[in-house]
């Protein structure tokens, strides 16, 4: 008898070959349905997702990843019509040429087959997924935490009422139980999954990349900069911070570390001292800015270390250091950067096009906020993360990289001695 886990495998790798010959109006229709019945089912929704919040202290950074509420859920209403009208990403030619035997070749985008998602908190990233998934012709095993169970489920089930609505198995979509034997299995069923996608922690990526025998993208991390070099104008300086910090500190995009030149350390911190205090911001601070921040009475203060550094905040704190000048800037930047966001202003031109061209990340930003790192923003519709690694795929990783391809030969019967 095959193991439960082994014939959840099996049926999304025939659910996979099913959902590559469906054609495109068939998805539409799926996410349009997928759209309307989140709609019409929001309260359960919510209902479901207080559940797993009553479980999670509200001081817990990831208590608002957790969170839906009415808004959020509208808004991943209206992402799907969004996707549901972008290009296709798979059976399309990509080149085609004749070769000196007369075979025709042709390479195609084609689906990847079976992705597994691992992921922590976010619901929404059930919808995500499974919605870029589907566009993409591929089916999705998903493996959320146990702190989003209620609300995972409840999502699933909405999201197997669309399929089941069209004519497709549920198991293209498939919810997998949330123990750890579960995780193991899902990290070495290379027969049947092609793709492995961690979304959350560093913790939760490093374990994946140790134990998984299937290709992994690494996604979610975001150690964040931003550096105030001496010629920026100040009070677009001051705004962006509070931005990256505070708009929504528990995404990835967000500001862990600002690094501000020191001929402009004192001014700027004069700017940044009302809204740290609106925000309620802990400030990790080197030695020379807590003097600073001392002496101008800013009294939600701590001392900086090499291992606040290395945080990923996901909360209203931040580091902040002052640096001699652009070099070392830079040299702080390459030590503790995750390679997602970082970000410099400045009026200097020249330097930004330096630090554009040389700072190693996903993304990088001249005179704006690291919170614009995201694929619907860029344009590319809802993205499963943002991959910080350079193979296959880095930045928002969105419907366009989900396929990979196929080399495609016609012959009248040629061979090759």
């Amino acid at each position: 008898m095959l193991k439960e886990h082994e014939s959840l495998f099996i049926s999304a790798k025939k659910a996979s070959f099913t959902l590559s010959t469906a054609g495109d109006s068939v998805i539409v229709k799926v996410l349009v349905d997928l759209s309307e019945i989140l709609l019409k089912n929001s309260n359960k929704i919510l209902v479901e997702n207080q559940l797993d919040l009553d479980r999670m202290e509200r001081s817990d950074p990831k208590y608002d990843r957790l969170l839906l509420n009415q808004s959020r859920i509208e808004n991943l209403s209206s992402a799907l019509i969004q996707l549901s009208g972008l290009p296709v990403p798979y059976n399309k030619v990509i080149e085609k040429k004749e070769l000196k035997s007369g075979v025709l070749l042709e390479k195609w985008a084609v689906p990847m087959g079976v992705i597994g998602v691992i992921y922590e908190s976010r619901p929404n990233v059930s919808i995500d997924v499974a919605a870029i998934c589907l566009k993409s012709g591929n089916a999705a095993i998903l493996k959320g935490g146990k702190e989003a169970f209620n609300t995972n489920s409840i999502l699933v089930a909405c999201i197997h009422e669309a399929l089941e609505k069209n004519g497709l198995p549920k198991e293209t979509i498939s919810l997998f139980p949330i123990e750890r034997e579960y995780l193991n299995a899902l990290l070495t069923a290379d027969k049947y999954v092609d793709l492995i996608i961690p979304r959350g922690s560093q913790s939760l990526i490093d374990y994946v990349r140790t134990h998984s025998k299937i290709p992994t993208i690494e996604t979610g991390a975001g150690v964040c900069h931003t550096y105030i070099e001496k010629s920026a104008n100040l009070n677009m300086a001051a705004e962006i911070i509070i931005n990256a910090r505070a708009s929504r500190p528990s995404v990835c995009n967000s500001l862990d570390t600002v690094l501000v030149d020191k001929t402009i350390a004192k001014d700027l911190i004069i700017k940044l001292i009302p809204n740290l205090e609106k925000y309620n911001i802990e400030i990790y601070a080197d030695a020379e800015a807590f003097e600073l921040f001392n002496i101008l009475g800013f009294v939600n203060l701590r001392e900086a270390s090499n291992e606040t550094y290395k945080k990923e905040w996901l909360d209203f704190k931040m580091n902040f250091k002052i640096e001699e000048n652009f070099d070392e800037a830079i040299e702080h930047i390459n030590t503790y950067s995750s390679k997602h966001s970082e970000a410099i202003i400045t009026e200097n031109v020249d330097l930004a096009e330096l630090f554009l061209k040389t700072v190693d990340a996903a993304a990088v930003y001249h005179n704006a906020s690291t919170r614009f790192t995201d694929g619907e923003e860029f344009g590319l519709g809802a993205e499963i993360g943002i991959s910080t690694q350079k193979l296959h795929a880095r930045g928002p990783f969105a419907l366009e990289k989900l396929v990979t391809e196929k080399w495609v030969g016609r012959g009248s019967g040629q061979v090759r001695w």
